[in-house]
């Protein structure tokens, strides 16, 4: 019996509330919805290369980028990787109650500045991501994982207007939020941030959660020895990804010094088709909402102090040779 706090390696087991993994041998479907975005474009890359999942549908929402730019690098990605059968829907333009801010300076105007990617081959489709992701989810096989990396507008959307479609959800595993430090402002990680009240409506929705964070996501560096070593694996595909990452670099060498840059939202497929890759935490999170410099935080209750049940298995640690051994291999696979 593991209780709030403990340590585990690996995908964690459901927490209350959980469903059941797909049967051994059967990829495990998954609906990917992101604000395209350099790290987006990766995690699309690797759910695309990798057997373990079946990518049903990509949605977007604006966050890296307004919505009309996030959409098109989303479609851009899915061209150049000659994968436009996926099919894409746009979402929510702006968060729930916040007015929309775009952290250009780590993005570009585009939301994906550094490549030169082909226009897309096929438009979004005509319906709402919300009610693509309910479509998707209600003629699945299975339980459907939703992975999303941008702010969490879309899935509290689905969520409150979908709410028996929960049952069929296996589990969200989502890029944001932070045990200690914030990117954003000092307390808070940008996805979360920037739609906390979406945010809480996720944490609380009583679904497992995977929660990759900072506290792990900043641990995922792509060094240049690795950019360089993905650029000569993956021939076409290694030259335009390097070009994004060199592009992605610029901003965390001037920021923060480091020598490449974290592939943040990849994190949160990667630790679908990798057991053991992430070392997590059970913990009861909560967001805050209306806290005026704490905005976004993810406030973890390790010593179990509320009394509530833990509702997220938190990532603290990363195996990064092995992450950026899954990243090269992706690329690599669509040369």
């Amino acid at each position: 019996m593991t209780g709030a706090g403990e340590i585990v390696a690996g995908e964690p087991r459901p927490i209350a509330g959980g469903q059941p993994r797909p049967a051994a041998g059967e990829p495990r479907p998954v609906v990917l919805d992101c604000d395209p975005g350099h790290d987006d474009a990766l995690a699309i890359l690797l759910a695309l290369a990798r057997p373990e999942l079946r990518v049903l549908a990509v949605t977007t929402v604006a966050g890296n980028a307004p919505l009309e730019r996030t959409t098109r690098n989303a479609l851009r990605v899915l061209t150049f990787l000659g994968r436009s059968d996926v099919p894409v829907a746009a979402g929510a333009e702006r968060p729930l109650l916040r007015a929309p801010w775009v952290p250009v300076e780590f993005h570009g105007e585009s939301g994906l500045d550094g490549a030169d990617l082909p226009e897309p081959a096929v438009p979004a489709l005509g319906e709402d991501a919300i009610e693509l992701t309910a479509r998707v989810v209600r003629e699945a096989a299975g339980l459907v994982t939703l992975v999303p990396t941008g702010p969490l507008t879309n899935i509290a959307l689905f969520l409150r207007a979908h709410p028996r479609l929960a049952a069929r959800i296996a589990a969200i595993s989502l890029m944001g939020g932070s045990l200690g430090e914030g990117n954003t402002t000092a307390a808070a990680e940008f996805n979360l941030w920037a739609d906390p009240e979406a945010a809480a409506i996720v944490f609380e929705a009583g679904i497992p959660i995977l929660m990759s964070g900072l506290d792990v996501t900043h641990q995922a560096l792509m060094r240049s020895a690795d950019i360089t070593r993905l650029e000569a694996a993956g021939g076409r595909t290694g030259r335009v990804f390097a070009g994004l990452l060199r592009f992605f670099a610029v901003h965390h060498r001037q920021r923060y010094g480091w020598d490449g840059p974290p592939i943040h939202d990849a994190v949160a497929v990667a630790r679908l088709v990798e057991p053991g890759l992430v070392t997590s935490r059970r913990l009861r999170v909560d967001v805050e909402t209306t806290g005026e410099l704490t905005r976004g935080r993810t406030v973890a209750d390790p010593e179990g102090l509320s009394g509530r049940p833990p509702n997220a298995d938190v990532g603290v640690a990363i195996d990064r040779q092995r992450f950026v051994d899954l990243l090269v291999e992706a690329v690599a696979a669509f040369g």
